[in-house]
């Protein structure tokens, strides 16, 4: 049995303030996704295509029109701690810590915890993501990248059975885009967590992922075929190019984009719209 399972679901929105049947806007139609344990799934689509819509879904921040979602078998109906999420703009208490930051998560789900084991856990995601000389800075005085990686600390210190990931290097310059993406798989190396990544990026998905989905344009937004990245991790981006496996879940998902006119990055790396 996977571990997560979205069966059916669909999403509709009102935008006018009419609750007459039919007004609500269709974003997600019968999306279908079975994710095993220890998998690292993206999700691929242009803005507003339904991406954040999809992982509130399966965060339980929102809940479906219809069909179901479970975790383990069980429907999900509302957040909680067995799904950590790390969105774009890094949401962390400017007036807290960094090791303050994490430890709050750690609290939350952990309150059982002596305070000793809490601030061990805490102290031990901080350095996984390589801040520990950070751990007394404020948010403030840390950079794009050394926030985000906070955040995956924080997502990571909950010890959820699904980290979800909204996007999280989309608002970074380029070169600290790479190096929190190689990060990333390095940590997931050594986690084994499953993960489903939400990311307009082709490489990036590419560089980290099992399987990649692509999430075709809104309304009605549903998901492609599987393509499997078969590429051994882990994975380097200046040694990637040279895989068999690169090329043809480069070639494949380049191909779903152009049938599916998704706006996406091509697999040139150009951004044609969106």
């Amino acid at each position: 049995m996977a571990l997560l399972e979205i069966r059916g679901v669909s999403k509709s929105f009102n935008f006018n303030g009419k609750s007459r049947a039919g007004s609500a806007l269709p974003v997600l139609r019968d999306i279908n996704l079975a994710i095993d344990e220890r998998e690292f799934v993206c999700i691929v689509g242009r803005s507003g295509a339904g991406k954040t819509t999809l992982i509130s879904l399966i965060a339980g921040l929102i809940e479906a029109d219809q069909a179901e979602i479970l975790l383990e078998g069980k429907p999900i109906h509302e957040p909680g701690p067995e799904r950590g999420i790390v969105f774009q703009n890094y949401s962390l208490l400017p007036w807290m810590t960094v090791f303050e930051n994490v430890y709050l998560a750690v609290d939350a789900v952990a309150s059982d915890l002596a305070a000793r084991e809490k601030r061990e856990r805490t102290d031990h995601y901080i350095k996984l993501v390589n801040l520990g000389n950070a751990s007394g800075k404020r948010p403030r005085e840390l950079s794009g990248g050394m926030r985000q990686r906070v955040a995956v600390a924080r997502g990571l210190a909950m010890d959820p059975k699904v980290l979800l990931m909204d996007e999280p290097f989309s608002a970074l310059d380029a070169l600290t885009r790479g190096t929190l993406q190689e990060e990333l798989a390095r940590i997931w190396m050594e986690t084994q967590k499953t993960v489903v990544m939400i990311t307009n990026d082709i490489d990036e998905a590419i560089l980290l992922a099992d399987a990649i989905y692509t999430l075709t344009s809104s309304p009605g937004a549903t998901l492609g075929p599987a393509v499997r990245v078969e590429a051994p991790h882990p994975r380097s981006r200046s040694q990637l190019c040279r895989e068999p496996g690169y090329q043809r879940a480069r070639r494949e998902t380049g191909g779903i984009l152009v049938s599916g006119h998704n706006g996406l990055r091509s697999p040139t790396g150009a951004a044609p719209g969106g």
